[in-house]
């Protein structure tokens, strides 16, 4: 049986669902009774934290395979390393680690507490395959649509950087073809899209797909910095992603290769796909006489 993790989340939910259509025996796991309310009928649920124990050893019953994500937290390393250690107590023969692109190479925010928790798990002698994915195509629905429907604009401090999106759907059809081979157990996969997009060429294709202008408008850090406090952002997490911003400003987030198609056996969702698909998200709705 499959545990997966984090099952109300943007990765783990998709996992579970990629999980379910290979008709493999899984279990999702929540941390609350409300976040597993809404899973898909007839995928069994626990409830746990990883920081309790004994129910973690619960929710590991009559598990082998495990998927692992957490939540960007500041806890996230102790938190995936107290995971790591009750999936090992309860004999798990294959862990698949959700990381970060960068992790290993740039000694920064979110990268260098995954580099952490992937040391921990080389350590723990648990068999396992570790992920790397690239931004995801669901942040600029998350992240952008709204400024884009109401202002026609959206706003980073990216300049000419590309970035190789992937689609968390794809990431979850990755993941699920991980559990079906023992072939997978070692492997350290970097998870890109199909293209290397700037925000401006984003910003074109936006406006291209939805009919919706749009354009990107580059600001300067303390300014982005500012408007995410503004928003509400803790300021650990404001600082967190924009160091990582820099991994993507240096270059090295555009990686475009073929590891997802030689895993799965397709090509991975390109944006003006996915951009179709979500296009109501940019259109602002329309205006009610009164």
């Amino acid at each position: 049986m499959i545990l997966v993790t984090g099952a109300s989340g943007n990765v783990g939910s998709q996992v579970m669902d990629a999980v379910v259509k290979t008709g493999k025996p899984l279990k999702a796991l929540y941390r609350s009774e409300k976040d597993a309310a809404n899973r898909p009928a007839g995928v069994p649920a626990a409830i746990a934290d990883f920081a309790d124990r004994s129910a973690m050893m619960r929710a590991l019953e009559g598990v082998d395979q495990v998927f692992l994500v957490c939540g960007p937290v500041p806890q996230l390393v102790d938190l995936e390393s107290k995971a790591i250690e009750a999936c090992k107590a309860a004999g798990v023969q294959h862990l698949v680690l959700n990381s970060a692109l960068g992790a290993g190479v740039f000694d920064a925010s979110f990268p260098r507490w995954h580099n952490q928790v992937e040391k921990v798990l080389a350590a723990s002698g648990l068999r396992h395959s570790i992920i790397r994915p690239n931004s995801f195509m669901q942040n600029i629905v998350n992240y952008y649509a709204p400024t884009i429907r109401t202002q026609g604009a959206f706003y980073s401090s990216m300049g000419a950087a590309r970035v190789s999106f992937i689609d968390t759907r794809d990431i979850g059809a990755f993941v699920a073809t991980l559990f079906t081979s023992p072939s997978h157990q070692g492997a350290t996969y970097e998870l890109n899209g199909p293209e290397a997009l700037t925000y401006a060429e984003l910003a074109e294709k936006v406006s291209q797909v939805t009919g919706t202008p749009a354009r990107y408008v580059d600001i300067p850090i303390p300014q982005q910095r500012q408007a995410m406090l503004d928003q509400g952002m803790p300021s650990w997490q404001v600082e967190a992603l924009i160091d990582l911003q820099r991994y993507y400003i240096e270059g090295r987030g555009g990686v475009v290769d073929n590891v997802f198609a030689d895993v799965v056996g397709r090509q991975p969702l390109r944006m003006t796909q996915f951009l179709r698909e979500f296009k109501s998200a940019f259109i602002a709705p329309m205006a009610h006489p009164a």
